[in-house]
């Protein structure tokens, strides 16, 4: 079944703001709560939030084999299972209902009503039970960086980083929706590097620029999935704030790697853009030399032109544009990072969730984190308040964007958007 809603001529009867991130080329997927306190999976577009439940109540969706209570839950798990061919099937008929020359739900006040809100009027959710969560570490930029910072300088990549997506299981227990604050953790560090450690509030608290896909029922216990079918098991894409703390990962990250710097919190935004959405924005990614081993080798347009952005906002004082970089620089694509994942048998589910990792571009500008804007807090950012930052300070909000743009069609994300709160204090 072709997608049909990617028609860059296509226009909706309601109202779509000039630059808006959710034109109806777009129909992302979510979970919402609204002013009755009804929890239930919805689409977007423009400032509208619509609820697919009452439109699966109402028989829109006549034809699709969808089971009764699809769109009347409170994840998009089941929706995910279904996979590619109900994704698409769904998503055109989202299209068809909204386009401008269809007067169905547009001339019947009566079905409006129940279907349509205000984003304004509802609560986002978390739009998956996230089952597990692998973050990977495919920028060459930001692995370059870093080694250049904590080894090496002239041996800053590790000798496997050229050879395999490196990555690791992180905590979904502390995946949070954009809007809910995050606080300061604690942990032990070396503050004076004699390895003598104390136990206190993290003083480094650092952003990562990252995306994340989210996966289907992809396989089996032992059974791997091979390059060219990869592409089929990645429902969408979400951008993510992988918060850190980079003084208890100094200390703990050898031998075994990130742990308590890096599952205190991560945050997501709450509208998963379909991988049909970002089509047409497929591009190259770099080159890869040396040749990738055949599992993971690929041809032709794996990567995506994202432009991403990072703003910290302190507290009653506008943000601060501090990163400007882009998706297509990771050196592995999402599908090598799910083909590398399962080539020992791993199991994927649906509602998993796999980082990028830090996406750092080419230029001081375009790194994803303040580790790496600032070089180890050496040379501090000033914000527009005058201000300086070396790291995140307590009641800083950090905000993250992105969209693909090309002559016809603006496709976005919207925005993650988390605050950093004081170490929690037990009442």
């Amino acid at each position: 079944m072709p997608s049909t809603t990617n028609n860059p001529k296509r226009k909706s009867w309601l109202t779509v703001p000039k630059d808006s991130d959710f034109p109806i080329q777009n129909i992302p997927f979510g979970v919402f709560l609204t002013k009755e306190d009804v929890i239930t999976i919805g689409t977007r577009i423009g400032d509208y939030a619509i609820d697919l439940g009452a439109l699966q109540q109402l028989n829109y969706f006549d034809g699709i084999e969808l089971t009764d209570d699809m769109f009347m839950q409170d994840t998009l798990n089941d929706f995910i299972s279904d996979g590619k061919k109900t994704w698409r099937a769904v998503r055109n008929r989202i299209g068809d209902i909204f386009d401008h020359n269809n007067p169905e739900l547009r001339d019947n006040p009566e079905h409006r009503e129940v279907v349509i809100f205000k984003m304004e009027d509802v609560e986002m959710q978390l739009p998956v039970l996230i089952g597990d969560y692998t973050d990977f570490y495919s920028s060459r930029e930001h692995a370059t960086n870093v080694g250049k910072m904590f080894r090496d300088p002239e041996n800053a990549l590790l000798p496997n980083w050229l050879h395999i997506p490196v990555g690791y299981h992180g905590r979904s227990s502390t995946i949070v929706p954009s809007g809910i604050p995050v606080h300061r953790p604690m942990g032990q560090t070396v503050p004076n590097n004699d390895n003598i450690p104390v136990f206190g509030p993290s003083k480094l608290i650092d952003f990562e620029l990252e995306t994340a896909f989210i996966t289907t029922d992809a396989n089996i216990m032992g059974e791997n999935i091979p390059i060219t079918e990869a592409d089929d098991y990645i429902f969408g894409m979400v951008l993510l704030n992988d918060w850190s703390a980079r003084d208890i990962q100094k200390w703990e990250y050898v031998p075994l790697g990130p742990f308590l710097a890096k599952n205190f919190a991560s945050s997501i935004s709450p509208w998963i853009v379909t991988m049909d959405a970002l089509e047409p924005f497929r591009c190259k990614g770099p080159i890869q030399e040396p040749t990738p081993l055949p599992y993971l080798q690929q041809k032709g347009k794996n990567a995506y032109d994202i432009n991403l952005e990072v703003y910290i906002e302190p507290e009653d004082v506008e943000p601060t544009l501090v990163s400007k970089s882009n998706f297509k620089y990771m050196y592995w694509s999402m599908a090598q990072q799910l083909t590398h994942h399962t080539s020992n048998g791993c199991r994927i589910n649906s509602g998993d969730m796999l980082g990028s990792g830090t996406i750092s571009g080419p230029t001081p500008d375009s790194f994803g984190s303040m580790l790496e804007l600032t070089w180890g807090g050496k040379n501090p950012i000033k914000m527009n308040d005058g201000s300086e930052r070396r790291f995140i300070n307590d009641n800083d909000t950090v905000i993250m964007k992105g969209f693909c743009q090309n002559s016809s069609v603006r496709i976005g994300f919207g925005e993650v958007s988390s605050k950093l709160l004081p170490p929690f204090v037990r009442k």
